[in-house]
């Protein structure tokens, strides 16, 4: 059996998913690589060794020890959002590196992207890279882009999607959430939220979208006029002439964790909603009625625990991006690399460039 070499930039709340998600790969599948949890790095030292310590990694180290790891062969780049292209870089001089996970957003500069592009194409394919935008592996999700995918609804006309959160409302929360309140492009909703909505959106209407405008709303005492507690895209797919808007919110009351997609086109529409992940629905022009499409956890290699018919959730989909990004073994699946990150970082920077002029011109700030 195939063994790996697991190591961790970054030691906050998304780490504990990752290692979740890769003890539970076991569970799930038949053939997977052995998963040897070897090192966690991050900036303080009782922080990583604490992680260390609780989640079974061998060693605990500083982030210039970690980049002379000869053992580790993964890295998961799991850091504040500033980090990221440094670590990245980082990890692509490693010397027995072979796979790289890097969380959302890749970079924070448009500086930042062209090197990544630059250092892509050195890399070759001699390093597989995964972005972590895991809701491309929701059951519900893969289903519906197959069926979108097969043109049964004709060319889009306009669509539009909604990720939204409340928890930033209460001021306790965005004290201990300091770090994810930077000006965008760095930070605020549409980088941390929007992105993976970007991401769905790409994966249905291509990577070529365009942004022709935005706007942002919410202002609480410590966030700064640049950190977007809401935003709103006006977006463009030039291919098709479609248009739509995309919304990220910190600051909706009551929606949970909530993502909805609806696309309209000229035969019907399509709509999945985070609501109800068990299935997607459809509408073929002319039928008057909606089609309910169940789905399940409908995953290949078919699941068998805890067993097929279980509902899918958040962690499955991130379990299942961990399966891709060990094997490979999963061709017909919509995978997140680095280009796709790209070009999802490209509309997060954009964003913040028309958010500065809708302040500076509605809001009278410079």
């Amino acid at each position: 059996m195939q063994k790996i070499h697991v190591g961790f930039l970054g030691a906050g709340g998304i780490a504990q998913a990752h290692v979740y998600a890769i003890q539970a790969l076991k569970f799930y599948y038949k053939q997977v690589p052995e998963i040897i949890l070897e090192s966690v790095a991050s900036a303080r030292a009782e922080s990583r060794e604490a992680f260390a310590e609780k989640y079974g990694f061998s060693s605990a180290q500083s982030v210039e020890e970690f980049g002379q790891n000869e053992k580790v062969e993964a890295v998961y780049i799991l850091g504040p959002n500033k980090v990221h292209f440094e670590h990245f870089e980082l990890a692509l001089k490693m010397p027995n590196v072979k796979y790289i996970y890097l969380e959302k957003p890749v970079c924070s500069s448009l500086d930042e992207e062209r090197k990544m592009k630059l250092l892509l194409d050195e890399a070759g394919s001699d390093v597989k890279i995964q972005v972590g935008f895991q809701y491309l592996q929701t059951s519900s999700v893969r289903e519906g882009l197959k069926f979108w995918k097969s043109g049964k609804l004709g060319k889009p006309v306009h669509f539009d999607l909604k990720y939204y959160h409340g928890d930033y409302l209460q001021e306790e929360y965005r004290k201990k959430r300091v770090t994810r309140l930077t000006p965008a492009p760095d930070g605020g909703a549409m980088a941390d939220l929007g992105s993976h909505g970007v991401s769905l959106l790409m994966a249905f209407m291509g990577e070529d979208l365009q942004i022709t405008s935005a706007l942002q709303a919410g202002s609480f005492e410590g966030v700064p006029s640049g950190s977007d507690l809401f935003s709103s895209l006006s977006l463009l797919e030039p291919q098709t002439g479609a248009v739509g808007n995309l919304s990220a919110s910190r600051i909706s009351s009551g929606t949970g964790d909530l993502v909805h997609l609806e696309i309209y086109a000229e035969n019907g529409a399509f709509r999945y909603s985070s609501k109800n992940p068990d299935f997607f629905e459809y509408y073929i022009e002319g039928s008057n009625q909606w089609i309910k499409q169940m789905v399940g956890s409908n995953y290949s290699p078919v699941t068998s625990f805890p067993s097929g018919h279980v509902p899918p959730g958040w962690l499955r989909s991130m379990v299942h991006a961990h399966y891709q990004f060990f094997t490979g073994d999963d061709a017909a699946s919509s995978v997140a690399d680095l280009n796709h990150g790209l070009a999802v970082q490209r509309i997060v920077r954009e964003t913040a460039d028309h958010l500065h002029t809708f302040r500076k011109n509605f809001k009278n700030e410079e």
